[in-house]
């Protein structure tokens, strides 16, 4: 098999940016949630301050209400996405560094606000990437793209979490936390070095235009609705299976906390990252209706291996073939899902339409657990993964209906 039309795109000084920004994306995740929760915990605050503290990332849950801004407004510099990207990683580099100066037992809530600083200045970030990555990406090059912004979006949150915790250990907190605001001047560089779109775009005429107009333009589209509806359903069995794996493993499988750590989030990591790439490589071949159906087909089909370890009980070699096919078909499904957000934005509205479909797909994710702990409860685990396994099938089904219209968004019928 000649490898060398999949491996070429990888050439692109275009992917090579997405592969940086992703990183840049990833990084202060981290430094508001877990690496903050540790070094909260370690410096003795009581845990209903650190629960508050959780309330830090909710920005990341309403960036779609200021895209609209992102859109309608050109910054000086870099044009209308390089100029918010850079801006947003000046703030994000001088959040981070005052959170390292200061102490979360001595000043908790000088400290919570600029938590809530980062996390504005990182979900805003996010934004105009995502808008950035989909505006700059060809067609080809959309699904390595997607790979390779994942890829460094999951290294930079090793880095600002585990990563940050054993180096808290070592050099302190205050400096571990101003060493992780240097490291974003890896996707300044890639800002600064990254190129302008080849499509120039006239962005909106006012603040309304910026509102409504891609609310407008998306549901002027033909099968609008079916489209929103396949983002939620599409992978709703992947989400309903991984909203309680690990309270399966360790207490309906009866594995260690050190086995569910090292193989499910150790391995099971290194095999979405392998999905996402493989992913990403194959479908500079495949269209994108024929991604999302094989991807889909595989996630939906490795539930029934967790299903199957859930009747076998404790089983180490099942339990690493549970989690090596969810996390390598999941990565995967997850490639071609991005690659399918980047499709249906307009250029003219992409910070807005992406921040938007990537909130409406995290419905799914958001809600299900509730539901799955009940479900678990009166059917029993065996059932339970059956179970996810035929609730990724209404999407599978939705998808094979709408392939007509995903194989016009591929012959540039659709908008933008």
């Amino acid at each position: 098999m000649n490898l060398a039309p999949y491996l070429e795109v990888f050439r692109s000084r275009r992917v090579a940016v997405t592969l940086l920004l992703g990183f840049a994306s990833g990084l202060p995740l981290a430094l508001t949630s877990g690496t903050l929760q540790a070094w909260m915990t370690v410096e003795g605050v009581d845990i209903t301050t650190i629960g508050i503290f959780t309330l830090a990332g909710l920005p990341y849950t309403w960036k779609f209400l200021w895209a609209p801004l992102m859109d309608r407004f050109v910054p000086p510099a870099l044009g209308r996405r390089r100029g918010w990207i850079l801006l947003t990683q000046l703030l994000l580099m001088a959040g981070i560094a005052a959170m390292g100066s200061l102490s979360p037992a001595h000043a908790p809530w000088a400290l919570a606000g600029l938590a809530v600083l980062v996390a504005f200045s990182s979900a805003s970030q996010d934004i105009v990437v995502d808008a950035y990555r989909t505006d700059l990406l060809k067609e080809r090059e959309r699904g390595v793209g997607a790979a390779v912004s994942v890829l460094g979006y999951r290294v930079a949150m090793l880095i600002s979490g585990a990563l940050a915790l054993i180096l808290a250990d070592r050099i302190g907190w205050h400096e571990t936390y101003w060493l992780m605001a240097g490291l974003l001047m890896i996707g300044m560089g890639a800002t600064l070095w990254g190129p302008e779109p080849d499509a120039e775009v006239r962005a909106p005429r006012s603040l309304e235009d910026a509102v409504v107009e891609p609310l407008r333009e998306f549901f002027s589209r033909d099968g609008a609705l079916w489209l929103l509806l396949l983002i939620v359903l599409y992978k709703l069995g992947d989400a309903f299976a991984g909203s309680l794996t690990t309270a399966f493993l360790i207490r309906g499988a009866g594995f260690s906390p050190t086995d569910v750590g090292t193989i499910n989030k150790g391995m099971g990591l290194a095999a979405t990252i392998l999905g996402v790439l493989f992913g990403g490589t194959l479908m500079v071949k495949l269209r994108l209706y024929k991604a999302l159906m094989v991807f889909g087909v595989l996630q939906a089909v490795s539930n029934l291996a967790f299903m199957w370890l859930a009747a076998a009980g404790n089983s180490y070699p099942l339990m690493v073939l549970a989690v090596a096919v969810e996390n390598l078909s999941g990565g995967m499904g997850t490639a071609a899902f991005v690659a399918l957000l980047m499709a249906l934005c307009n250029h003219r509205y992409t910070a807005t339409q992406y921040a938007l479909l990537s909130a409406l797909a995290a419905v799914g994710r958001v809600y299900v657990g509730p539901a799955s702990g009940f479900l678990v409860e009166a059917v029993g685990w065996v059932s339970f993964f059956f179970f996810t396994f035929l609730a990724a099938l209404p999407g599978l089904a939705l998808l094979a209906a709408m392939r007509r219209i995903l194989d016009a968004l591929e012959r540039d019928k659709a908008p933008g």
